[in-house]
């Protein structure tokens, strides 16, 4: 039996053609998240599971890791998520390093679920968090690295929405005004969860299900009815809980003073991980019709490092993977072309005995830092410049038996068709023709 050709399921190969964009990808995410001097880190690709016990979901644990025993008898999972990772290396260092504390990565994680649209077993994850920064002030600049990266890309607010809540709003709701706690508590942040995600109809019944009264019912429905920050702010001043709303009235409030509130819309369905968040939450959402879905997601945290024993620690973070972010861009036509390589000179010859005078050329050239492309024999002018083409050259470059003699070269400009002789030793000048594209 042959083996096969195709990648595992759920994973990808990356063929130059994909690999370019991918980096293309990568690089703006590294450079937006250096623009706001966040710090790159990494950790290692497998984790004790216990790591994951004490920070992930059941679901996580029991259904979507890949785990093993290794050969000292050790139960380790290849990372399906950066964040347990993530405070583990924070613990050890928190206490030395300057606040705030402001790193990034991009790692490769792996989660065993049905591949799909925006989902697969493999993806990269652009992951920003921010910790021991003032109350407010890391959400806000977590939310305007977002909102950077997105424009960054060619986005704009007809492209996504950023829907935020905040935890504190929901807990008050339950606890002053429902007067719920624990388990139905937990319940009615399953429906908030699901509740734009159903029928009124399903709704109603999710509802109804509960152990609520009447009155709480009603109350609820509110809730989740209030879809502006004008109306849940007439919703909790009816109910004596207005202060709820002050930290995001203050979000919301320095995003307008920075020109940035056209991206922002609130949403009191958005509550994200139940176990895991305690503030601000938000998801990014493509409003594109053929792509209806949550891009990214985020929001603040301060019990994150209390699984190693260390007091809590206020943080706030996003995660973006990949698949989602580059459905994202195609669906909205944002991508640039990357059929072809980028390359700074194609270098031919048509005569044997100019072959060595290339490589020099080539090799100086490289010194340079451009992008060169030899060709190992010689080659007929006809067929140069789809070949160069293919190659993604600006510039070409042939020698025959006349450059041969004058010890020089004829460089030209594949888009202006502008055509120069250079000596072969005067490296700088063909650098700076080169570099003038």
């Amino acid at each position: 039996m042959s083996l096969t050709k195709r990648p595992y399921k759920g994973t990808r190969d990356f063929f130059p053609k994909e690999k370019r964009i991918q980096d293309y990808i990568f690089n703006i995410m590294k450079s937006v998240a250096h623009s706001f001097a966040y710090e790159h880190y990494d950790g290692p690709l497998l984790e004790e599971v216990e790591l994951y016990k004490a920070k992930s979901g059941e679901e996580l644990i029991n259904e979507q890791i890949y785990s093993f025993y290794d050969r000292g008898e050790r139960f380790v999972a290849i990372r399906p998520e950066m964040t347990p990772t993530l405070a583990r290396m924070v613990a050890q260092i928190h206490k030395e390093e300057p606040r705030p504390i402001r790193w990034f990565s991009i790692p490769n994680l792996y989660r065993y679920e049905k591949p799909q649209r925006g989902r697969l077993r493999e993806h990269w994850q652009l992951n920003c968090d921010i910790f021991g920064a003032p109350n407010g002030e890391g959400e806000f600049e977590i939310i305007q690295m977002l909102i950077t990266l997105l424009t960054k890309f060619g986005a704009n607010n007809k492209h996504f929405s950023i829907c935020i809540n905040d935890r504190k709003i929901v807990d008050k709701v339950f606890e002053h005004i429902l007067k719920v706690s624990g388990e139905l508590s937990y319940k009615l942040y399953k429906i908030i969860d699901k509740s734009k995600k159903v029928s009124s109809v399903a709704l109603d019944k999710m509802i109804d299900e509960t152990a609520l009264s009447t009155e709480q019912k009603n109350l609820f429905k509110k809730y989740i009815q209030s879809s502006t920050i004008e109306k849940m702010n007439s919703f909790l001043s009816e109910n004596s809980q207005v202060d709820a709303l002050d930290d995001l009235n203050k979000l919301f409030n320095d995003a307008k003073n920075l020109n940035i509130n056209q991206f922002l819309t609130y949403d009191p369905t958005i509550v994200r991980g139940l176990d895991y968040y305690t503030g601000i939450v938000f998801e990014v959402f493509d409003l594109n019709p053929q792509n209806p879905r949550a891009i990214c997601g985020g929001g603040s945290y301060s019990d994150l490092l209390k699984i190693f024993g260390e007091k809590p620690l206020p943080g706030i973070g996003f995660g973006m993977g990949d698949v989602t972010l580059t459905d994202f861009l195609k669906t909205h036509d944002l991508l640039p072309d990357l059929s072809t390589p980028k390359n700074d000179l194609f270098i031919s010859f048509q005569h044997d005995d100019c072959r060595i005078f290339s490589f020099k050329l080539a090799h100086e050239l490289r010194k340079a830092d451009l992008r060169v492309v030899s060709n190992f024999s010689a080659l007929k002018f006809k067929k140069v410049f789809p070949l160069a083409e293919k190659k993604g050259a600006h510039f070409v470059a042939f020698m025959d038996e006349l450059e041969l003699r004058d010890q020089s070269v004829q460089i030209k400009n594949t888009q202006t068709k502008e055509q120069k002789s250079f000596k072969l030793n005067d490296i700088e000048s063909i650098v700076s023709y080169i570099l003038q594209k």
